[in-house]
């Protein structure tokens, strides 16, 4: 019967076996935690392929990008405001009075804007929140996430937020109201 040495090799003939590595003994770098096979799947919210975290950051883009729009204006909201115009154009009879001219023509317009402003920050917060959150309700072990990811999603919440506020304001009349008919 033959003996095997350290180097898995059979003592008297000249055939070696192959080491297959331990996949919990196996070398990694200094620091790094053994990962279980059942947790070393990528995340199961990922498109096969793309590496871990690509759909946060994306989401996360996705969120300043959405803020962004909502304190500058976007297509749909110039549409719905350029409808609302034309709509209390129709409306107002020619003989109305000023102010009923400014709210019919001007006033829901303004709110309109204000109104898709504030949808588009509420989009930008609601994201932003839920790339921040992620992390807590994923799979355990992998709860970190790119710095740059949580810096652009507080980006989105910050902007989330802004827009909001000044959604709020401008569609009460606090901030730019309309102008009173003399």
């Amino acid at each position: 019967m033959a003996e095997k040495t350290e180097d898995e090799t059979v003592t008297g003939t000249t055939a070696a076996t192959a080491v297959e590595p331990d996949v919990q003994t196996a070398e990694r770098p200094e620091g790094a935690a053994a990962v279980p096979e059942d947790t070393a799947a990528e995340d199961h919210a990922e498109p096969a392929g793309a590496p871990a975290g690509t759909g946060q950051g994306a989401a996360a883009v996705v969120s300043a990008g959405l803020g962004l729009v909502s304190l500058t204006g976007g297509w749909p909201g110039t549409v719905a405001a350029a409808r609302e115009t034309l709509v209390g154009q129709l409306r107002t009879a020619a003989d109305a009075s000023v102010a009923t001219q400014i709210k019919e023509v001007y006033g829901d317009a303004w709110s309109t804007t204000a109104l898709w402003g504030g949808l588009f920050a509420l989009v930008a917060l609601i994201t932003g929140v839920v790339v921040l959150a992620r992390p807590a309700f994923g799979a355990p072990g992998r709860t970190v996430q790119a710095p740059w990811t949580r810096s652009v999603a507080w980006a989105g919440v910050t902007l989330g937020v802004i827009g909001l506020l000044l959604a709020v304001l401008t569609y009460t009349g606090v901030l730019l109201g309309l102008p009173a008919a003399a």
